[in-house]
């Protein structure tokens, strides 16, 4: 007789995690989430692609090209806010994976996640990396107001303020912002723990801050990278305007662009997908463009600097996961 056979015992679920292979199925994730919005905005994917098809194609060419830049003024800016020597391949290679990250998560975070997990494994701390991160963050921001404000001020019938936002609706934004305002401070100055965090970011960033603009090499890449980050944004939307003939001055163009990044980027969603569309079609009509040329216009600008390279990108994303250069 043989012996009866006893139950094997549970296995722990750490060890199942352990079991899993982490790195391919996170590498994999971005395809899904590839897929996952494609499906939800196949009619933007639609009516793009058929708005590229009576396009003139040596101004889209001219689109490409400026996205493509996008991704190395974004590594210049990246470089520029720290003092350590990031390795350029990989930094590149990252920025266009981080294109595709922001495209798939809230508005910022996508690309702030891979490139502060890049900084950390080339060996930045995690609270200089943060830093280098808002810094970025705040050049880009300062670069882009001001080069709309400076816009607004040379061409001032460039864009018509009061069509941006509906009748009555400027006093409810006005207040939820000022509210907003309090709503932090109050917690800053409340919850003591919050406060000692927020201290000690600070503290650590304008040290960064400092150190950066000791450096002139550094303060040029970041300061000269922020400027032409938007401006390369908004020479691909010029481009598409003019392959789709668009009968706007081309810096009217300009100003709208930034107008409505700048109105978006206090929603927070995937990569402004849907947002995006709207405000850049809002501002268009508000700088003098007929609505039904302003859409085609930013269904196929959108086209070629979101959805032609999302999924490159993911690829990329997987790829710098698996190869833990992220």
């Amino acid at each position: 007789m043989t012996a009866p056979r006893l139950p094997r015992p549970p296995v722990p679920a750490r060890e199942l995690l352990g079991r899993l292979p982490l790195r391919r199925t996170l590498g994999l994730l971005p395809l899904a989430l590839v897929a996952v919005v494609a499906v939800r905005h196949r009619a933007v994917l639609a009516d793009g692609f058929a708005q590229l098809a009576t396009a003139r194609w040596p101004w889209l060419l001219a689109a490409g090209c400026a996205t493509c830049l996008t991704w190395v003024a974004a590594a210049v800016t990246r470089q520029g806010a720290l003092v350590e020597r990031l390795p350029a391949a990989r930094l590149l290679a990252t920025q266009f994976a981080a294109g595709a990250a922001n495209h798939l998560l809230p508005t910022g975070l996508g690309a702030g996640a891979v490139n502060l997990r890049f900084m950390t494994v080339c060996g930045i701390p995690l609270a200089r990396s943060s830093a280098a991160l808002a810094l970025y963050l705040l050049a880009e921001s300062v670069a882009r107001v001001g080069l709309l404000l400076g816009l607004l001020l040379a061409f001032p019938g460039a864009l018509r303020v009061g069509a941006l936002l509906p009748e009555g609706t400027f006093g409810p934004v006005l207040a939820g912002a000022v509210a907003a305002v309090a709503v932090g401070a109050g917690a800053l100055l409340a919850v003591r723990r919050v406060r000692g965090a927020v201290t000690s970011f600070l503290r650590t960033a304008l040290r960064e801050a400092r150190s950066v603009h000791t450096r002139p090499s550094r303060a040029l890449l970041l300061w000269g990278g922020s400027l032409a980050f938007p401006t390369l944004q908004a020479a691909g939307l010029v481009a598409v305007g003019l392959s789709l003939g668009l009968d706007l001055p081309v810096a009217h163009m300009i100003v709208a662009y930034l107008a409505a990044t700048v109105a978006v980027a206090l929603v927070p969603t995937p990569g402004g997908l849907g947002s995006v569309e709207a405000a850049l079609v809002v501002a268009l009509v508000a700088a003098g463009a007929p609505v039904t040329v302003a859409t085609a216009v930013v269904l196929a600008y959108r086209v070629i600097t979101v959805w032609l390279p999302l999924l490159p990108g993911a690829l990329t994303l997987g790829a710098l996961v698996r190869l833990k250069v992220i």
